[in-house]
């Protein structure tokens, strides 16, 4: 496992324990973009939102499984952490029916974001809103005959970021809303999602803000490993309203017990002092990359 993705996981499990115990979660709910997409793109043909190949995986025990990652995610070893008895299933997966979603399904798509015209840069993604419909038409209903309680259960939402770098920065400048007015209907829109999964049922939330993505791989690369540091500042707007939303949600939501991850921070403490945090480099990326992610291994081996 990578060291942000450990101090990311480790900082995730610190804030849970904090609001409730181990036994108190019975398995998870996962929705949002690639950072927690554990396959889900595999089952999409026409997407190129896709990690099912090398070096995806390369460190992972079941290979390339559509994990962003070289190993598991945040979503597998917080699972690991909680006690959980397996890893969390893709709900595009058709065998994740029936007594597999007794400990939780993962909706999550690489690709899309809070809107769902985000993501259409890379053909087919599962927008928010299907993954929510997901749960409502598919899964619950077996919950439900199961008699599932859905208190004991954490549902997971990472998204947000593809918003700006799929969408808002890919609008020619004169064409662009207002950093402020399109900040804030992402805001509305994830504000209407989250209540949609309480009134399902759902009451522990864990909301993860968005890294900085203006120093991503896929943005540093073409600029010789600087930031882009206008999608960051948009970001950082981002990120303080949505903290903001957390805590209008908590009193609007009662009974609901919300967790806010700052992962900006973390991954940008890294960037900015990678020595104090025990890296060496976080400026080439781990692979070369395109506007889609990784170049597939073999790609990389047939233009050497």
């Amino acid at each position: 496992m990578s060291k942000p993705l450990l101090l990311i996981t480790l900082f995730i499990t610190t804030l849970l324990t904090t609001c409730y115990s181990e036994a108190e979660v019975n398995g998870m709910f996962v929705f949002g973009s690639s950072i927690l997409d554990s396959g889900n793109n595999n089952y999409l043909p026409d997407s190129t939102a896709r990690a099912d190949y090398l070096p995806y995986g390369l460190d992972f025990p079941l290979g390339s499984t559509g994990r962003f990652s070289n190993d598991r995610n945040i979503i597998d070893v917080l699972g690991e952490l909680l006690g959980l008895p397996s890893l969390i299933p893709v709900f595009n997966d058709p065998k994740t029916r029936g007594d597999k979603v007794i400990h939780g399904v993962n909706y999550a798509s690489g690709g899309s974001g809070i809107l769902d015209s985000t993501g259409s840069v890379s053909g087919r993604v599962i927008t928010l809103t299907q993954q929510i419909n997901n749960f409502e038409g598919v899964t619950l209903p077996e919950l439900r005959a199961r008699s599932v309680d859905l208190r004991k259960y954490l549902f997971v939402v990472g998204t947000g970021g593809n918003d700006y770098l799929l969408n808002y920065f890919l609008i020619p400048v004169g064409q662009r809303p207002s950093l402020i007015s399109f900040t804030m209907t992402l805001l509305s829109t994830l504000s209407r999602r989250i209540e949609t999964l309480y009134s399902l049922g759902a009451r522990k939330f864990v909301l993860q803000n968005i890294n900085p993505n203006g120093c991503a791989p896929v943005v540093t690369a073409p600029m010789s490993g600087l930031c882009n540091e206008a999608i960051n500042a948009a970001i950082l707007y981002y990120n303080a309203h949505l903290r903001l939303l957390v805590d209008h949600l908590r009193l609007s939501m009662p009974g609901s017990k919300l967790v806010y991850i700052n992962a900006y921070k973390i991954i940008r403490d890294i960037i900015d002092d990678p020595t104090h945090q025990g890296f060496a480099e976080v400026k080439q990326p781990c692979c070369k990359v395109t506007s889609y992610g990784c170049v597939r291994e073999e790609e990389v081996f047939a233009r050497a």
